[in-house]
């Protein structure tokens, strides 16, 4: 009897990615898993890179679509769910390498427990293998999210397969029935945090996440951001996502002690790149208010729809997804953020 290979969708979104783009599609040309396709959306770059890997003589099946504007990570990647028809998807940043096994193992893996709805692969630093990106995150009570293993060396606590709370976009294996039934990235987030968004809704409707370390992948950490985005406006993205995120997936008492401390806190940074004269840091916290205010009707309706699929409680969540905060890391993290936004 003939062993089934179930199809699977790899989705890149590629922006002005170069040889970076050229060279991770030459890696995926190697994955030896015998069943996949290649879902290529160029959303909108100037570079000629599309163009490049479109007239090349690839073997397998490779499709490609350009979007006549730049929709961001969240609207690019749901344009290639739109086009893709695997059992399972498998979204790919355009700065990545991966390992040929990659597929064969996480297919395997899904195939074995129907309760995992996503998956995400160890994620080295191209730059570093030794050291990790990140092995999935977790939420904290702050509002903010804890990153397990962010610029971490590898070794025995990355071995092993654990439940998180969310998955990383760069390389993210998802179960197509958990998009039939929740789409896949909210569209007005555009970019950042709409993978943690997902995956909540994940845990929300009753499947699970997993770290799963059997395989990996290499990405060149910032490279996507910093062909899109300066660091003001990646952290603008951050900060009016995370709240419209808190506000959507949260039960109501949850909105008292998470969501509403969380507004204070982001409020307060506010006021202090004020009184420090940091002026385009602070219209950066103020627009992202007054972009949650003019959207808060709409953000209203997400919010009901989501609750009606919950099938578990907070409280039942929150004991595989929460994290204690690290107020050490919260801090360290601020200081890189500020470095960057510095550079811009």
């Amino acid at each position: 009897m003939k062993k089934k290979f179930p199809k699977v969708s790899i989705i890149i979104t590629n922006y002005n990615g170069g040889q970076v783009f050229w060279d991770c599609l030459k890696s995926v040309e190697k994955i030896d898993y015998p069943n996949f396709e290649v879902v290529i959306v160029d959303d909108g770059s100037k570079d000629g890179s599309c163009e490049k890997a479109k007239g090349s003589e690839w073997k397998g099946d490779f499709k490609f679509f350009k979007n006549k504007k730049n929709l961001g990570f969240a609207g690019a990647n749901n344009r290639g769910l739109e086009e893709s028809g695997g059992d399972y998807i498998l979204l790919l940043n355009n700065d990545t390498k991966v390992d040929k096994n990659l597929l064969t193992k996480l297919v395997g893996r899904l195939e074995k427990d129907l309760s995992i709805g996503v998956a995400q692969a160890k994620i080295r630093l191209m730059d570093k293998p030794t050291h990790l990106d990140n092995a999935g995150a977790f939420l904290t009570r702050t509002g903010f999210l804890s990153h397990w293993g962010f610029g971490k060396k590898d070794g025995k606590e990355y071995m092993k397969e654990r439940e998180i709370f969310s998955a990383k976009g760069a390389c993210m294996f998802i179960r197509r029935r958990v998009t039939d039934k929740l789409g896949l990235f909210d569209a007005d987030y555009v970019s950042y945090m709409e993978e943690t968004d997902f995956c909540w809704r994940v845990w929300l409707a009753g499947w699970r996440i997993i770290f799963y370390p059997e395989t990996f992948i290499y990405h060149k950490v910032g490279f996507t951001f910093s062909k899109q985005f300066n660091p003001v406006v990646v952290n603008y993205n951050s900060f009016k996502n995370r709240m419209l995120m808190l506000f959507k997936c949260l039960e109501t008492k949850n909105l008292f002690t998470i969501f509403l401390p969380h507004i204070f806190f982001v409020a307060g940074l506010g006021f202090y790149y004020l009184f420090t004269l940091q002026f385009s840091k602070a219209k950066m916290i103020c627009d992202s208010f007054i972009w949650n205010l003019r959207h808060f009707p709409k953000a209203v309706k997400k919010r009901k729809e989501i609750q009606k699929m919950r099938v578990k409680s907070d409280k039942e969540l929150f004991k595989v997804i929460l994290h204690k905060t690290n107020f050490a890391h919260m801090f360290a993290n601020f200081r890189r953020v500020e470095k960057d936004m510095k550079k811009s």
